[in-house]
């Protein structure tokens, strides 16, 4: 069986995303959107729908290896999936999960860092706060951008006790403030903030010169991402901050995509519904 290019696709290839450009848009006030892809062929048809970032993340180990947190994925599986949405990507801005344990010591977060990257990532994603930030700067010195990935942090679930919303407590907020502010200092290119009320989502966003994609964080990110399976409905599990942007689509999966890129640009979504105080 072939598989051939739709016609409606168009061929021309669009103008690569890059760092530059996101900071750019953070600047003009403009919102960008990132989505999870883990194959070629989603990731062509996300950065054809104008999808700005592709997060390879380590939810792969939940939605497409049926492990019920992220935390048995390894190297090898994030290697194999960044570069598989590599040969798929249509100039989106990709960035690639370090999975759990794999930045444990400098040695090994360099040597992981650059694993991700030769795999075709352009930015490494690492989850903490204040405890990170040695190694933030290990490798932003070194020329490897770093997204820091605070609030909910999945491969922290045995130590937080479940998906719990973070920040809501004024002292825990603060110091997930000064944090933020700390990794930025560090080095850090760009934050992603997971369940976090929206007001300190928007407080942080503000304090910050580097671009802040949220997620359960509100509308006042600079950025929104959603795990793809969510986006599509087809996750077993979900949670308050999903839309199911298929069920508005009248072009099935196209439609979809493009459905979240346009709410998302116009400041529809996230809506309030899909928000925590």
């Amino acid at each position: 069986m072939s598989s051939q290019a739709s016609p409606n696709v168009p061929q021309t290839p669009r103008r690569a995303t890059t760092l530059s450009t996101l900071i750019k848009m953070k600047q003009k006030g403009e919102k960008f959107t990132c989505l999870t892809a883990y194959d070629a062929c989603f990731s062509s048809l996300v950065g054809e729908a104008g999808v700005d970032v592709i997060l390879i993340g380590d939810s792969l180990g939940m939605v497409l290896q049926g492990h019920d947190s992220t935390l048995p994925v390894t190297m090898d599986d994030m290697v194999y999936h960044i570069s598989s949405v590599k040969r798929g990507n249509r100039g989106a801005f990709l960035i690639g999960d370090m999975p759990f344990m794999s930045y444990a010591s400098e040695t090994q977060t360099l040597e992981n860092a650059a694993t991700l990257m030769r795999a075709g990532a352009q930015m490494i994603k690492i989850e903490g706060g204040a405890w990170i930030s040695s190694s933030t700067h290990l490798l932003a010195e070194r020329g490897i951008p770093v997204c820091a990935h605070m609030g909910l942090t999945p491969q922290s679930i045995n130590r937080i006790g479940g998906y719990h919303v973070q920040g809501r407590d004024p002292r825990q907020a603060q110091s997930m403030l000064a944090e933020a502010k700390l990794l930025e200092a560090s080095g850090a290119s760009m934050l992603l903030l997971e369940c976090v009320p929206q007001k300190l989502a928007k407080e942080i966003s503000e304090s910050l010169s580097i671009p802040v994609i949220g997620i359960g964080a509100g509308p006042d990110t600079d950025a929104q991402v959603m795990v793809l399976h969510d986006l599509l409905g087809i996750s077993p599990i979900t949670p308050k901050f999903v839309k199911n942007f298929l069920s508005i689509s009248d072009d099935g999966i196209r439609g979809a995509l493009s459905a979240f890129v346009q709410q998302v640009k116009n400041k529809e979504f996230p809506a309030p519904e899909h928000c925590f105080d």
